[in-house]
């Protein structure tokens, strides 16, 4: 399976939110990289971006749920290049 790197963008602006988009990011543990939450109190709002090297349909997938939520905004941003699991097993 072909898999790629993305960042997704994730902005709340409810903090009642948050808990959704957590249970929602913890489905997708196994293809999280990394993950960086900052939280802006001026605004009152959190911005956290999470990093996946997953297949596009799963970006696409982790995408879509997190802007289903309310008061939420998610948008992935991917790489071009696509890794298949026999490369990936070589590093």
């Amino acid at each position: 399976m072909k898999t790629r790197i993305a960042a997704v963008s994730i902005i709340v602006e409810n903090a009642n939110s948050v808990e959704k988009v957590n249970n929602t990011l913890h489905d997708y543990r196994n293809y999280i990289i990394g993950r960086m939450g900052i939280p802006y109190h001026k605004r009152g709002i959190s911005i956290i971006c999470v990093v996946m090297d997953a297949p596009n349909d799963v970006i696409s997938a982790l995408s879509g749920k997190l802007g289903m939520i309310p008061d939420v905004t998610a948008k992935s941003v991917y790489s071009k290049l696509f890794i298949s699991d026999e490369t990936k097993e070589m590093d």
